[in-house]
């Protein structure tokens, strides 16, 4: 099988995706598919087992919560997979774990116990956790290092059209009528209730059947592709020669500042996509309508991330793209806060726009020169996505004890951090480097 290093010149790298037609590119880009397809049908699931499960705010951004927190949980064990079994096969394993994770949704929706449904959402964090790990540090290397936020950003149009897709799709079967169905539940016994909210916890079984086979037939095609396995414990003589005294990953302080800067992203992407729905309906938006938020969060990212391929590095460095998504969040979150109604909720969908170029710059200033460190420094940003767990939940809270639109207050800092690490914080270098 191929190798290919992980700090080699550029020219060997690229030689790699091109031998191949670019097959290496597509097939990735299909994997990207599959996380956005996934990861934002919980923008349709928090609003839809609010209702189904009787769950106040908090409650019910559990929903993201269970899903990014196997992140934390699993990113050092799915290292630890990748070193077993390398990058291909431990990408096949990453997706039929999320087909268990789809398949105990079945059981959750016939019984309609909400722990269930969470168990799901987390043992399909843990694949995608498995999947990521591998996936981002593979289209990181598979090229030269200064475009490899151009390379990411074409993974992530894969990524948000599917998840743009996502929410429609699930929407249009989840919250169908949805409006109408929660006027009538205020009217009917606790018996008429409970059958309805049972017939309307069985909807997602069919779509979920269907999203098993699909992550089995996948698993199956990357396992029998030609995909050219990465040798990150190689290192070239510069790399090398910086990392002689270097015993652990903790000795990288762009890595952790990186770190850090990543948990506070996806805490403020997921914001963005999953609270919208919830928030529109919060400003007297019906459901019917606001179930199409996330779809434009997604187009707007989408939009950003067009920008990015044509813009990096030609025109601009990708630090200077993440110091402009930064100023642009932090002008967007403040407009959401002191607008109101569809004006307000049209600036949190357009935070997509600003997210876009964020997590592909900051993934390759964040593992530039870790050398033989790259699988666990990987691994570090992994876990950082649970942000996505933690944030949303603190915005949850402090929308049941303020508000929903004044909780927004809380993407202002991270922004400003975001800021930080793309005047600054990548810079860091221990002094033994």
């Amino acid at each position: 099988m191929t190798k290919v290093s992980a700090s080699k010149s550029a020219a060997p790298v690229t030689a790699v995706a091109s031998s191949s037609s670019n097959k290496p590119i597509f097939i990735i880009g299909a994997l990207f598919f599959v996380f956005g397809f996934v990861t934002w049908l919980n923008s349709v699931l928090i609003p839809y087992l609010k209702i189904a499960c009787e769950l106040n705010n908090f409650e019910s951004y559990l929903v993201a919560f269970a899903f990014y927190i196997a992140y934390l949980v699993m990113a050092i064990p799915s290292a630890w997979v990748l070193k077993a079994t390398g990058f291909k096969r431990g990408m096949s394993v990453g997706l039929l774990v999320m087909g268990v994770g789809a398949l105990v949704f079945i059981p959750a929706a016939m019984t309609r116990t909400y722990g269930l449904f969470l168990l799901g959402l987390f043992i399909q964090g843990t694949g995608l956790a498995v999947l990521q790990t591998a996936a981002n540090p593979y289209i990181t290397i598979l090229g030269p290092r200064e475009s490899a936020a151009k390379r990411i950003s074409v993974m992530g149009i894969c990524n948000k059209v599917a998840g743009a897709i996502a929410p429609i799709v699930l929407g249009a079967i989840a919250l169908k009528d949805a409006d109408a169905l929660v006027e009538r539940l205020s009217t009917m016994s606790l018996v008429q209730k409970a059958a309805e909210l049972d017939l309307l916890a069985s909807r997602v079984i069919t779509p979920y059947i269907i999203m098993i086979v699909v992550l089995v037939i996948l698993a199956m095609i990357v396992y029998k592709s030609s995909l050219p396995e990465i040798d990150t414990d190689q290192e070239d003589e510069t790399v090398a020669a910086a990392n002689t005294n270097k015993k652990s990953i903790l000795q990288f302080p762009h890595l952790i500042m990186g770190t850090v800067a990543m948990f506070f992203y996806v805490g403020v992407e997921v914001m963005a996509g999953d609270t919208v729905i919830s928030y529109g309906a919060s400003q007297g938006i019906e459901l019917s309508t606001a179930k199409f938020f996330t779809t434009c969060t997604l187009v707007a990212m989408i939009v950003g991330y067009f920008i990015g391929i044509i813009t990096i590095p030609k025109f601009i460095t990708q630090e200077k793209a993440l110091k402009i998504s930064a100023i642009l969040g932090i002008i967007m979150a403040l407009a959401a806060i002191f607008t109101d109604g569809f004006v307000s909720v049209l600036f949190i969908s357009l935070l997509g726009l600003a997210n876009s170029l964020v997590f592909p710059a900051i993934w390759p200033l964040a593992i530039a020169d870790l050398g033989r460190f790259t699988k666990i420094g990987s691994s570090f940003l992994i876990m950082a996505i649970a942000g996505g767990a933690v944030i949303p939940l603190l915005y949850g809270y402090l929308a049941d004890k303020i508000n929903p639109q004044q909780a927004y207050w809380i993407m202002v800092p991270c922004y400003l951090f975001i800021w930080y690490y793309a005047v600054a914080g990548h810079k860091m270098r221990s002094k033994a480097a």
